[in-house]
């Protein structure tokens, strides 16, 4: 096989439709009849329902069916959706009904559904349906989740404890009795939500003849969806196709199974006309899964040269009122804390609470920029301690790369034990040094200052685990026309997937990228799939593509073979051919060879030759590939007004083999812009009794081109030895160290004030209150 297109910058062929407006998301799919739904949504985070009045609603013109819990089949009074990842250390298995009946547990929670000629009259509709609701305590802040005089998140629970447990290893009392330093602090991490372009989206097709539902959702995980309505509606999955189109962004939340996924497809079954649902951007911002909302009460011992010697703690996570993912995210985030550093002793205790909000799930990076931002912080505030140089501190403490693989002494959320299988982290760490210029920082700050102006420069890393199984599926097919059709169950949500399988397989078929044609997202394609998320299509999908066209090719390979007469190790595919290699061999077009593998009436296939000209792999990885990087950020904060801009903005990152580093730095950018947000501008804000108060983009502040720099990238490949592509993860790198690096950068600019970051995200006027806070206590010694 060659590798003309592994490895190459090779420009995205989804984009020509993209930027003409030639793509097709959920609300392009038009199809006749098709009816409109709006629902009706509580304006309390935590209530009874008494009573639902939908008279008014039901004798308006225009509106087709109106339902509330007690319409919906009787085997879903008492069923919740699935809970996707249960664990044992889940005490409550809570997940969302369908629609809620007599209680509701966070502001937009849906106990309604209108369905109309158009949006427009359901809305109106919607807002003549009465309900009448007893308001009850919410609990809002996950701070105060387990205090005694606690509100109840829910009426069904004891307590607002949803899981518990512990991770460690190592004589963690020994660590601590015989450390030099030990350094103890507390952070915390406000919610923030992902805001993709495009909200979430359901249409739904019922067709009476086949008893068959078809379903266009802008999900991550169409075969996820799936599953959720196979098990709702009690049907084979023969009944059930569901596809994603394009997806105009997802970073997480859009992996989840919501309830209007079920309810959507259940009010076409009813009507037998299309329905469809679009998700407005208030309704995104009330009712569409966020993340973070984590206090880690941390501490670090170290020896008197800096090194680690434990680390342990506590971690708080709201879950919101409900666990639709389950506990993945916090327990993602207590693996992740130890981080790309040799800590000999370790010991976290979790515990993930209920509160009246709407639920948490993962988010780009989930609750990985938690850890980091934990483990980082305590560095810096060592590195000071100690008087070391903030890299320094890091230097003698990163993992070596002799030391690869790296048992860490955890279990990871695959199951099996953390063991980072490559890279060298002392050497990204430095090349993003080098980048950076920073030993040349101090000279660049002195200029600074004597202009007036406040310089800082901050450093993070991480590492994170990439590639999880269980698997993904791939189908290589050979057309008619001689053109390579790929398929696979994965999902795409605006990464480039069509390029990048397309490179995988070119390359195997000696084609050129044009050539080959990609389906992705649609349950029909592949029968069993997974989806993007976890940073995991590359190697699963990408290996799953490379293994099956290599199977395709070598048929290809064998029947050119036996009909040029020739030995199977002369045969050459490229342009579309097959052929003798030489120049005065032979030669049969892959259109040929399709023709002739289709069956000719009278004509037998070449012996040993199996009728189709298709390939179908799956690929399982072993455990997680694990991807690193470092980030350093340079910025300048203006003090009076706690305004930070971002000047500078540098990553070295190690992904593996790199497929299309085009593609790869792209994701980069993308991912340091959320990761911006994440550290200076998004925190959903809610008032006391739990009701969001951020519920536009008027409100909730989003990182545009002013406030993000073009982030210089520098590679470095240690392939993965757990998959053929050598490859690991590179979605979610950008964002991971983001708030870490800025964090410390921000505190290093303020050094002069004496200010301490220990929350985020860095608003402006939380930063203006620090330094007016640092200058009140200098006053007053």
């Amino acid at each position: 096989m060659t590798t003309r297109f592994f490895g190459a910058p090779i420009r995205r062929v989804e984009d020509g439709a993209l930027v003409t407006g030639a793509g097709r998301f959920t609300d392009d799919v038009k199809l006749k009849e098709t009816l409109s739904a709006a629902f009706v949504r509580s304006p309390f985070a935590h209530a009874r329902i008494l009573s639902i009045d939908t008279s008014a609603a039901r004798e308006m013109p225009g509106v087709h069916l109106v339902l509330t819990a007690a319409d919906l089949p009787e085997a879903w009074r008492e069923k919740r959706l699935p809970l996707d990842v249960p664990a044992p250390a889940i005490r409550h298995p809570l997940t969302q009904f369908p629609l809620a009946g007599a209680e509701v547990c966070f502001c937009g929670e849906a106990v309604a559904v209108i369905v109309a000629d158009t949006r427009a009259l359901a809305e109106d509709a919607a807002e003549h349906v009465t309900v009448e609701y007893d308001p009850l305590p919410a609990v809002v802040d996950c701070r105060d989740a387990l205090a005694p005089d606690s509100p109840l998140a829910q009426a069904s629970v004891a307590d607002n404890l949803a899981a518990k447990w512990v991770n460690e290893y190592g004589d963690i009392e020994r660590a601590f009795a015989g450390a030099a330093h030990v350094i103890a602090e507390d952070y915390f991490q406000h919610r923030g939500t992902g805001c993709p372009l495009e909200p979430r989206g359901v249409l739904a097709q019922y067709d009476r003849a086949g008893d068959s539902l078809t379903v266009w959702s802008a999900t991550q995980a169409p075969h996820g969806i799936k599953r959720a309505l196979v098990e709702m509606f009690d049907i084979p999955d023969t009944q059930v196709r569901v596809i994603a189109p394009d997806v105009g962004g997802g970073f997480g939340p859009k992996l989840l199974t919501y309830p209007e996924e079920i309810v959507v497809p259940h009010c076409a079954r009813v009507l037998g006309r299309p329905v469809k649902w679009i998700e407005d951007r208030r309704e995104h911002m009330m009712s569409t899964a966020q993340e973070r909302d984590q206090l880690w009460s941390v501490r670090m011992a170290l020896d008197a040269e800096g090194r680690i010697l434990g680390l342990r703690g506590t971690l708080l996570h709201d879950t919101g009122a409900f666990l639709p993912w389950g506990i993945i995210m916090p327990y993602i985030s207590a693996t992740t804390f130890p981080g790309p550093y040799v800590v000999p002793a370790y010991r976290l205790d979790t515990s993930v609470v209920l509160t009246n909000k709407i639920s948490t799930s993962p988010m780009r990076g989930a609750g990985r920029p938690q850890a980091v931002f934990a483990v980082e912080r305590l560095l810096d505030r060592a590195a000071k301690t100690l008087g070391l140089d903030r890299a320094e501190i890091r230097r003698r403490n990163l993992i070596p790369a002799e030391a690869m693989p790296y048992k860490v002494g955890l279990i990871y959320r695959d199951g099996q034990p953390l063991t980072y299988d490559s890279g060298d982290y002392p050497q990204c760490q430095q090349m993003a040094l080098d980048k950076a210029d920073w030993a040349g920082f101090e000279a660049r700050r002195a200029k600074a200052r004597a202009e007036g102006r406040h310089l800082g420069i901050g450093l993070a890393n991480y590492v994170e685990g990439t590639g999880l199984g269980p698997f993904e599926g791939a189908t290589a097919r050979l057309l008619p026309s001689g053109r390579i059709l790929l398929r696979t169950g994965a999902a795409s949500q605006g990464q480039g997937h069509r390029t990048v399988l397309a490179q995988i397989a070119a390359d195997a078929f000696g084609v050129e990228v044009g050539e080959v044609d990609v389906e992705v997202g649609d349950t029909a394609s592949v029968s069993v799939g997974v989806g993007a998320f976890a940073s995991r299509l590359m190697v699963n999908a990408g290996s799953a593509v490379g293994t099956s066209s290599q199977t395709l090719a070598l048929k290809l390979r064998h029947i050119a073979a036996a009909v040029l007469d020739a030995e199977l190790d002369d045969i050459e595919l490229s342009g579309g051919v097959a052929r003798v290699m030489g120049t005065q061999g032979g030669q049969i077009s892959f259109r040929e060879i399709a023709k002739m593998s289709s069956g000719r009436p009278g004509f037998s296939l070449p012996k040993g030759i199996e009728p189709g000209l298709e390939a179908t792999s799956f690929f399982a990885p072993p455990q997680a590939a694990y991807s690193n990087g470092s980030h350093v950020a340079e910025v300048e904060v203006d003090p009076e007004t706690g305004l930070v801009k971002v000047t500078r903005y540098i990553v070295a990152h190690d992904c593996g083999r790199v497929i299309n580093p085009l593609l790869v730095d792209g994701q980069i950018q993308g991912g340091v812009a959320h990761g911006i947000g994440n550290a200076l501008m998004e925190r959903m804000r809610y008032d006391e009794s739990g009701n969001p108060q951020t519920t536009s983009l008027a409100d909730y502040l989003l990182p545009d081109a002013g406030n993000v720099p073009n982030v210089e990238i520098v590679h470095m490949e240690s392939p993965s030895p757990l998959n053929p592509l050598g490859v690991k993860g590179a979605g979610e790198g950008g964002t991971i160290p983001a708030a870490a690096a800025i964090a410390s950068a921000i505190e290093d600019a303020l050094s002069p004030f004496g200010v301490k970051i220990l929350d985020a995200p860095m608003l402006p006027e939380t930063i203006a209150m620090l330094v007016k806070e640092a200058q009140a206590r200098k006053e007053a010694q």
